[in-house]
């Protein structure tokens, strides 16, 4: 099983795959399982991956969705996505959560001129703090936080008033939010459950490996990790595979 990261790997932040990015899935879809990890919600694997994948029932079957840092999982039965499971917070913690991020924002005096939609978004099992909105365009998200220096004072403030919950850095402008124990180590743990897939025979593939990332608790899986830097380096490792 090859398991993915979403953004900054198949795709720019909320972008749809490209082209040759759909295609090069589809060719692994009939030979190898794929997996995609990703601290979004279900709706955004719609948005940049099925909506625009020519996939066949048969290699649909082989593509496995773990939303919200694996907090939640998908699989495709009987022409259908099917909902196996989803952890959902409680208003109380969302609440509580929501409070930490404001007050960090209030203590590091944090006025962005331009936002673009919200800061804080409620993805049942996660909540997702954006620097500068849900639904900034890409060419801002590149220049707002590109070596995390912003997200990681915000971090330094947060995660001790919610000792009871994980706080990573993610994607181009994010944090998300789950609670203890629910990131990529735990979706490989998930896979394991679910799918009877040994670590041995993973590879997981993403941009943000480095300490603080979100994809970097998978390494102390023991699954075999490959760094990407962009997606770019995501085709090339595909391309590799299926030759």
């Amino acid at each position: 099983m090859i398991i993915f990261d979403l953004d900054g790997t198949l795709a720019e932040s909320k972008q749809t795959l490209d082209a040759e990015m759909l295609a090069l899935l589809k060719r692994l879809l009939q030979k190898d399982s794929v997996a995609v990890i990703s601290g979004c919600a279900f709706i955004q694997f719609q948005l940049q991956i099925l909506d625009h994948i020519d996939a066949t029932p048969k290699e649909l079957e082989n593509l496995f969705f773990f939303p919200t840092n694996a907090a939640a999982f998908y699989r495709y039965d009987k022409g259908d996505w099917k909902k196996v499971y989803e952890e959902t917070l409680s208003d109380e913690e969302v609440a509580h959560i929501s409070k930490a991020l404001n007050a960090a924002e209030t203590e590091l005096d944090i006025k962005e001129e331009k936002v673009y939609g919200d800061k804080i978004e409620w993805r049942a099992a996660q909540v997702t703090y954006s620097g500068i909105g849900q639904k900034a365009p890409i060419e801002p998200k590149k220049i707002w936080d590109p070596d995390h220096a912003k997200r990681a004072k915000i971090v330094a403030i947060v995660a001790p008033l919610i000792p009871e919950f994980e706080v990573r850095i993610a994607g181009a402008t994010s944090i998300d939010i789950t609670r203890k124990g629910r990131d990529k180590a735990y979706g490989i743990r998930q896979i394991e459950k679910y799918l009877n897939v040994k670590r041995e025979d993973m590879t997981f593939v993403g941009d943000s490996l480095f300490e603080g990332g979100n994809d970097y608790p998978v390494i102390a899986t023991g699954v075999y990790c490959v760094h990407v830097k962009e997606v770019e380096d995501t085709k090339r490792f595909i391309r590799d595979l299926v030759g």
